[in-house]
């Protein structure tokens, strides 16, 4: 009886070590990226023509190596020959690789690991109003705002939209708007538009207006972001309208497809709120004119003052 007690003694705990080891087995601990916080991987891009791979096999030198994918499709590798790997994934090619070795009879079961160093054609172009235009490799998740950084930014004649389409497929223009100063959830779900290899991105230019004519600074003048200017806006950018200006005989000049509109204007209505103040679209031409009947009464009541002071001036002298 005592060695049967002695027995039950040794035997509960095994029995529970055991449950709870089996119990902690059932519900293994979960290490997903979403539990540990850590970003998703991005997806992997698939090699083609003209990508540099680098093939590294495990303790064999003479058999690694950088290699361009040729127009076939292929990577020749010093010993073994083509394999095609237009396609595939790094570790598809991989596979691939070793798979090869391995039926030339090089290697038992070599382990391969291939890098893609440089993609030739996976890349996204960017052109357009950005600072330093190019191909940049798509080589993560990347949206249409990422791209334009990687571009340098936006420069100082950029407009407010982007076009985006595919290399393959140019009949699908999608319009993305960079609202640069103020950003909306809208506006900011828009630009996060996800991007394909191939694509490209071209930023339009910002819209130009030109003031001419008897104004303080006469040229043209950019838009910022094509951002819409009214007939008084675009005369304070000129530093207004000169003493001598006929501003009821102003005029908007406006292009169309074969010829330019001329509108008159008075803009001394437009100051005064007596009438509209109309917007200028990109291209457009405020010209004010001289009125010279003010320049010949400023010349005349010059000369009158210039006379009255030598007058005085000589009496003064007497």
């Amino acid at each position: 009886m005592r060695k049967l007690i002695w027995a039950m003694l040794f035997v509960l705990p095994i029995a529970g070590a055991s449950a709870q080891t089996a119990s902690t087995q059932a519900t293994p601990m979960s290490t997903s990226p979403s539990t540990l916080g850590l970003p998703p991987a991005p997806p992997s891009l698939p090699i083609s023509f003209g990508d540099l791979i680098q093939a590294t096999v495990f303790d064999s030198p003479d058999l690694s190596g950088a290699f361009r994918v040729n127009q076939t499709g292929d990577v020749v590798l010093p010993l073994g020959g083509a394999v095609h790997v237009k396609g595939l994934t790094a570790a598809e090619a991989g596979s691939a690789i070793a798979a090869r070795l391995k039926d030339a009879q090089l290697l038992l079961d070599p382990p391969v690991g291939v890098m893609i160093v440089e993609y030739q054609s996976q890349g996204v172009t960017v052109t357009g109003e950005v600072r330093t235009p190019g191909v940049f490799p798509l080589l993560a998740n990347r949206t249409v705002m990422d791209m334009i950084a990687l571009a340098g930014g936006l420069n100082e004649n950029a407009g407010k939209i982007a076009s985006v389409f595919h290399r393959g497929d140019t009949s699908n223009v999608r319009q993305v708007r960079l609202d640069v100063s103020v950003q909306t959830p809208a506006s900011a779900a828009e630009a996060s538009l996800e991007l394909a290899p191939g694509d490209t991105i071209s930023v339009s230019r910002s819209g130009v207006i030109y003031v001419i004519g008897d104004v303080g600074r006469p040229g043209g003048f950019l838009v910022e972001h094509n951002d819409r200017l009214s007939v008084l806006q675009a005369l304070a950018l000129a530093q207004g309208a000169n003493q001598t200006a006929s501003l009821g005989k102003s005029e908007l000049i406006r292009r169309a497809e074969s010829e330019r509109l001329i509108y008159q204007l008075d803009l001394k209505k437009i100051l005064q709120g007596g009438s509209s103040d109309p917007l200028l679209a990109d291209g457009d031409i405020l010209y004010v004119p001289v009125s010279y009947k003010k320049v010949y009464s400023l010349r005349a009541i010059e000369a009158m003052i210039s006379g009255g002071t030598q007058a005085g001036a000589f009496k003064a002298s007497q």
